[in-house]
């Protein structure tokens, strides 16, 4: 009886070992119906590839007018070419101590290669012998009161030989980089620095001053 129930078993084994393998050997993978096969076998496109769920069959999508992107500033409306409203141009942002390192360091990075990492025009470019003529030395008289607005727009736009790094640097980070050319210009004889941040006292100690005095009056 036991050798009987042995083999119905086994035989079921194995036929289900059958059943749940094709052909040829491999596994079946056919889940059967699916609730939602666009999902589960969805296409996935890559960026600057063709989409034919688009009208214009680009992948890459635009941002929706009027929305400005989680952590950026707001569009500054320069008009390129307008060199009175570059002088006039200007920001309200100020910079701790931290950004004005971030500024250090993006100017290092995208201007230092040309105008040096000590502002005075010896980049590694120019000192290597490929530029004919010096860039901006940013420590000398003429450029040490250039306007900041119209440091932007050459960041922005880009001047002379300089190309535009519009695509390199955000609206914030274009201000910390002119901070940072602004803080070393101060230092050098240039106007004195205004893009600090203004340290703001903790409400306790406000407090605590505005008691004391109170105290004193009496």
């Amino acid at each position: 009886m036991n050798k009987t129930k042995s083999i119905v078993v086994a035989s079921l084994m194995a036929g289900l070992g059958l059943v749940s393998c094709t052909e040829n050997g491999s596994k079946h993978r056919n889940p059967g119906k699916i609730y939602a096969p666009d999902m589960t076998y969805s296409r996935a496109y890559d960026a600057y590839t063709a989409n034919p769920n688009f009208a214009d069959g680009q992948t890459s999508r635009k941002p929706i007018a009027g929305t400005v992107a989680m952590g950026h500033e707001l569009p500054d409306h320069m008009v390129e070419g307008d060199t009175n409203g570059y002088k006039a141009f200007t920001t309200s942002m100020r910079f701790n101590e931290a950004e004005m390192a971030e500024g250090k360091r993006l100017f290092n990075i995208y201007c230092g290669v040309c105008h040096g990492t000590n502002l005075d025009g010896q980049g590694p470019l120019y000192v290597s012998g490929k530029f004919a003529a010096m860039p901006a030395n940013l420590k000398d008289a003429k450029y040490l009161r250039m306007p900041v607005g119209t440091m932007y727009a050459a960041i922005k736009y880009g001047k002379g030989v300089m190309g535009s790094y519009a695509s390199q640097l955000d609206v914030k980070q274009r201000w910390m980089v002119i901070a940072y050319i602004k803080q070393v210009q101060a230092a050098n004889g240039g106007d004195a620095f205004a893009f600090g941040a203004t340290a703001t006292a903790p409400a306790a100690d406000t407090a605590k001053a505005v008691a004391t005095t109170e105290t004193a009056k009496h």
